[in-house]
């Protein structure tokens, strides 16, 4: 039987749910804000005093954001390097993970400690843009792709979880002459989805956002990423400017800032998109990959 609840228990409740919906408040709000500035005239906007929905409503800063070639080029990249990045940084960490994993590799202790070291020190800047540039990865698309194709932090918890997999699983397909890249993709990965749903989570994510690297070893502006050109308009005020295009945004009733709002509405879609369908293998793969053989 249910307790009934005495006074202090719903006044606790009361204050409870009172935080919470500030809470929610104060985390959407700023979303749902940003979504309205989109929607509404620029021009207007800037007067201010625009809080709950929009007081002139267009589809004209979406209209602008997708004529416009930098911002659909920035978009691609982004969409590209998410894409290949993350299918290249789940391949080769799951197996390296998977080599790691054997007990009786041979030298697993030294590779162990370098995997640990290079997650504790890092050479600089300077000597990583050396190292870009010493084997023809500066201003080339594949600066955002080939460095992170070996997640340490993931290694070590892919690691982790393919220790717990029983190794007569293995025997079994070797006993039929299987390889082990044979193994690793007929047995091992169809396994390893909670882990590996994970793992596209987190370096798709970690991709898409992005934009250091553009800023640094990218001088092609053909190959800057869209969260670079966020943070041009952010940093430098560099949403398009001149004669021509100053005119093109006051007859569309657009402003630098709407643009700027479309565009972070515009990234925000894709990861949305993708996370309901790999949250119900979120929960699963971090509780997995925790456990340590």
């Amino acid at each position: 039987m249910r307790r009934r609840k005495t006074l202090e228990d719903r006044v606790m409740d009361m204050i409870i749910t009172i935080i919470l919906s500030m809470v929610v408040f104060g985390t959407l709000y700023p979303f749902y804000y940003i979504l309205l500035i989109t929607f509404n005239e620029g021009t207007d906007t800037a007067a201010g005093g625009m809080y709950l929905w929009p007081r002139h409503f267009t589809f004209g800063n979406y209209l602008y954001f997708l004529k416009d070639p930098k911002w659909i080029n920035a978009f691609g990249i982004s969409l590209l390097r998410t894409l290949v990045g993350t299918m290249l940084g789940v391949l080769f960490t799951g197996l390296v993970a998977y080599g790691l994993a054997k007990r009786d590799l041979i030298f697993r202790k030294s590779y162990f400690t370098i995997v640990i070291i290079a997650m504790n020190f890092s050479g600089g800047l300077i000597a990583f843009y050396m190292v870009l540039k010493s084997i023809g990865l500066i201003n080339t698309f594949g600066v955002y792709v080939v460095p992170g194709m070996l997640n340490l932090f993931f290694l070590l918890i892919a690691i982790a979880f393919y220790s717990e997999i029983p190794e007569e699983l293995g025997e079994s397909a070797r006993m039929d002459g299987a390889s082990e890249l044979r193994i690793f993709a007929r047995i091992i990965i169809p396994v390893s989805m909670p882990l590996l749903a994970t793992m596209s989570l987190f370096i798709g994510s970690g991709q898409w956002n992005a934009w250091l690297d553009s800023a640094y070893f990218v001088q092609d502006e053909g190959l800057r990423t869209l969260t670079y050109r966020m943070m041009q308009v952010v940093n430098q005020s560099m949403v398009p400017s001149g004669d021509a295009q100053a005119a093109a945004m006051s007859r569309t009733s657009v402003t630098p800032f709407s643009v700027q709002a479309t565009a972070m509405i515009v990234s925000i879609v894709p990861i949305l998109g993708v996370y309901p369908f790999l949250q119900k293998y979120f929960v699963s793969g971090m509780m997995l990959g925790s456990v340590k053989g």
